[in-house]
């Protein structure tokens, strides 16, 4: 499956009310890093059964980002049973991320 585009409108559903972790990449068009790590993003998207794997573009949904507390990007964060449980920021390689999900 691919990374879901998580707005206010689908917040509650997509990740609230998941029935497995949701992983969530904080992101912006014009970062730097973000562009790299959208790649293994996708990957991780791709391949995960057990977890749901979302985008924010914290430009679009300034809402989502301030209530997550997000200050710099990009961040992930894993949400489990409707609340943070790790939270990473920067580039870091997929084996990283994926230890967040486990």
């Amino acid at each position: 499956m691919s990374a879901i585009n998580i707005t206010n409108d689908n917040f509650e559903k997509e990740v609230l009310n998941s029935n497995k972790p949701v992983l969530l990449d904080f992101w912006a068009a014009w970062c730097g890093p973000c562009r790299m790590i959208s790649p293994v993003i996708d990957e991780i998207a791709r391949e995960a059964t057990d977890a749901k794997v979302g985008k924010i573009n914290i430009d679009e949904q300034p809402e989502l980002a301030s209530a997550f507390g997000i200050m710099s990007i990009p961040t992930l964060a894993v949400i489990k049973d409707g609340k943070v449980v790790s939270k990473m920021v920067g580039v870091r390689p997929k084996e990283s991320i994926l230890k967040m999900l486990a």
